[in-house]
């Protein structure tokens, strides 16, 4: 892992400032409470602050996560607040070793990062695999026109007085697909110098009636997509789609 993911996983809170972690609770709890679907797999886990809501909120949570930096982050935040809340690290493609859970959420366009229809499937085949009968997957993804048009519309800035960034996009070769280009300054305490990193993601999307199909040729049933949090099937300007699946 490179030392400027290490620096990424440090400020990725800042970045993530505007999600709206409250309401990804809310629609989990709406469907699958805590009292009835307690063991919940949070998937794409990251610096775990909605790892933590759910479990203030009832569940028995596990998270996973692809970078070891991020887990060190949520697990020193868990232990902070009194938790001890498993973490693992590993590839939601890879997944395995999960079994008979309630609930598996898959946040934050965390399966945006996979590149490939394989990896999506086959991550969500795994999830399928790893919930009980009737457990519910919930996860969400860029909109086709958050990707093709929003995304594009870059650079945009940030400045807080001690994080500063610029964040460049372009269009990646994929269709539905994203280059994330991010250049951060972040301010010594103690000195009051900035130090320059620079970060790259790529994000792909598909159609949402892509992901329908392969969930519904996985095994999955009472599919329902909505969008925004809003309680309403996707427009054209939808930014986030929301979908939950049952086993």
């Amino acid at each position: 892992m490179s030392s400027s993911y290490v620096k990424f996983a440090e400020v990725y809170d800042v970045l993530m400032q505007d999600v709206p972690y409250n309401e990804y609770v809310a629609w989990v709890q709406k469907f699958a409470p805590s009292d009835q679907y307690s063991k919940l797999l949070d998937v794409g886990c990251g610096t775990g602050n909605l790892t933590l809501k759910f479990q203030k909120n009832g569940y028995d949570v596990s998270g996973i996560d692809l970078s070891v930096e991020m887990l060190s982050i949520a697990s020193e935040r868990m232990l902070q607040q009194g938790l001890v809340i498993p973490l693992y690290q590993m590839s939601m493609d890879e997944l395995e070793g999960f079994q008979d859970y309630d609930v598996v959420t898959i946040p934050i366009d965390s399966i945006n990062y996979l590149e490939d229809e394989k990896s999506v499937i086959e991550t969500l085949t795994r999830i399928y695999n790893a919930l009980r009968k009737g457990g519910q997957l919930f996860f969400d993804v860029h909109s086709l026109f958050k990707m093709n048009e929003i995304f594009l519309q870059s650079p945009f800035t940030y400045d807080d007085g001690t994080t500063f960034y610029v964040w460049h996009t372009e269009e990646g070769q994929e269709e539905h697909s994203i280059y994330h280009q991010i250049t951060f300054f972040l301010k010594d305490g103690v000195t009051g110098k900035y130090e320059r990193f620079d970060e790259e993601h790529y994000q792909r999307t598909f159609p949402v009636e892509y992901y329908k199909e392969w969930l519904n040729q996985i095994g999955f049933s009472e599919i329902e997509i909505t969008a925004d949090f809003k309680n309403h099937t996707p427009t054209y300007d939808s930014e986030r789609i929301l979908i939950r699946a049952v086993k």
